[in-house]
Parts: C-alpha cells; structure tokens; sequence
C-alpha cells in the first residue's frame, strides 16, 4: 500500500500514537508522519504509507498554519495547558489594541527559545525527557519565521489567533513570551493546525472513518490524490519504456522539461513511481524510486 493519508488528530494523542493506529487500522508497517503534533493540538496530520514514506524529505520545511488560544495571567513549565502552572494565577483583562500591538512583535523573522517540554535535543537527547526527569534543560534561542500572526479576539485573559508559521516554530513559546513581555504570564490553551504544505482539513479524516473504511475495503477514497501531491514539481506521465528505465535505476530523456529541477513521474493517473532530478540538459535520473526496486533506491535506503 503505498498512499498520503491527513488525519484530523485529537487531542490526548501523540503523533506516534496517530501512526500506530492507523499501522493496526491498515495492517501496514511503514506508516510516517510529516510533521509532529503536541498531545494537546488538534488537526491536520499528514501521514506517509508504503513507498510514499520517502517523500517525507521534501516535505521537512513545509509552511504551517494554526488557529488557537492563548490564556494570560499564569505560566506553566510545559508552555501549554497541560503543564504546571509556574505561579499563582493573576486576574487579567487585556484589551484587543494592547494584544495586537504586542502579536506584531512577533511577525517576521524571529529569536525563538524552544520549550523545555520539546524535542529538541540536548547532546542528543531529547529535551522532554530530561525535563521530565527535573534535570536542567538549557536551548538555545534559533531564528524562526511567524510570516502571519493575526488576533481574531480578545476576552478578559484569553486572546483566540490565526498564525501562519515555517517549519520549526513553536506557538508555545509565543504565548509564554508574550506573556513575559506583558508581565503576567501566559501559556498555549489550546491549537488546532489547519494546514501543512498542501493539506489542509478539507481532506482530513478522523481515526474512527479510517477505521470503518477499512472494514469494507473502501480506504483508498480517503487517501490524498496522487497528482495533488508536491504541486510545485511539474509532472510526467512514464511509458512502458521509460517507466522501466527508471525502475531500474537508469536515466531518461524528459525535453519539454529541461527547465525543471525536480519532475514526478507517473505511470497512469494514479501511481506515483518516481521523483527524477535534472542532471544535465533534458536528461534525468531517479532521485527517489517509489515504485519498484532499483539500485539506487537501494543504496539510499542503506
């Protein structure tokens, strides 16, 4: 089975927990996902199955957008709502001018320190886990992007967000910034992600639809088109010949795209076999094969 399948996750779950479900759900083994969601977040979670795993590395810096809530008055060593609060709760009543003001401090490129509760590594080791074991966590700060940061509302502590955001930002850490800048500490209630790349919850699917398809053999509906995928390479449709020359590893000739970097390449509407690369001129070889073994596939794998 090789397919692209979002899941709408819910909440209490980790991404791992989302793909070990849908590996028993699908009775397949090679299941990824493109991109990790917090226990506490919700939505679009794109999953990889089959061959299609090996797309994961052109999808590692794709632009992300969230909806969610940010609460003032305390802040929690998680930087979300299920952490510990770090202090007493303040009353707080925030004016809708006073927190737009303070989100358009963040929009652009940015010094952002990752929570102490994430998975950035510590001389390898993954910071929750020494966090969870009270050991001290240091990171620091990385230069992140916030290329949309808009306030929909605000309501006494609680001020709801739209954010579109590149790849490696936290909007954990805004919220407990902002609740820095403004003195009274704040933390992430609640986020919902609405888009990664090309996915958005349009296509998503719940884990309990996966399940029912599943059980009448109807799951291939749900799965993501191949032509949709990575829409900004152009594509090829393979014939017989071509398509085995790429299989096995061998470059070809593509000339109405000699000014493309990357082409898919399909045989038929629906399989995706190959994403080739431009070596020279109009020639290209099978940067990643997906359909069929070949040598290259192979030595990459190793």
């Amino acid at each position: 089975m090789n397919a692209v399948l979002i899941i709408d996750k819910p909440p209490d779950l980790t991404s791992h927990d989302v793909v070990n479900r849908v590996r028993r759900i699908l009775n397949e083994r090679s299941v990824g996902h493109l991109g990790t969601l917090d226990p506490l977040a919700t939505g679009v979670l794109p999953l990889v199955i089959g061959n299609l795993t090996r797309l994961a590395q052109f999808y590692a810096s794709s632009e992300k957008t969230y909806e969610g809530t940010i609460r003032f008055g305390f802040a929690t060593d998680t930087y979300d709502a299920e952490g510990e609060p770090a202090g007493p709760a303040q009353a707080v009543i925030l004016s809708s001018d006073q927190v737009r003001q303070l989100a358009s401090r963040f929009e652009g490129i940015i010094e952002q320190t990752p929570p102490p509760f994430s998975a950035k590594k510590i001389q390898g080791v993954p910071a929750y886990k020494l966090a969870r074991k009270n050991a001290e966590v240091s990171l620091k700060p990385v230069q992140v992007e916030i290329k949309e940061f808009t306030i929909l509302q605000v309501e006494n502590d609680r001020a709801s967000f739209r954010a579109r955001v590149a790849s490696g930002t936290y909007m954990r850490s805004v919220a407990h910034d902002m609740g820095q800048l403004i003195g009274c500490g704040a933390h992430l209630e609640s986020l919902r992600r609405t888009a990664v790349g090309e996915f958005d919850l349009a296509g998503a699917h719940t884990l309990e639809k996966l399940d029912a398809a599943a059980k009448t053999g109807q799951t291939e509906d749900l799965f993501i088109h191949p032509r949709k995928l990575l829409p900004q390479f152009p594509s090829v449709t393979a014939n017989e010949e071509m398509a085995a020359r790429i299989r096995t590893g061998r470059p070809v000739n593509l000339p109405e795209l000699s000014q493309a970097r990357l082409v898919k390449v399909f045989v038929g509407q629906r399989e995706l076999i190959a994403i080739a690369t431009r070596v020279a001129g109009t020639l290209f070889h099978a940067k990643i094969v997906l359909a069929g073994e070949s040598r290259l596939a192979q030595r990459e794998a190793m």
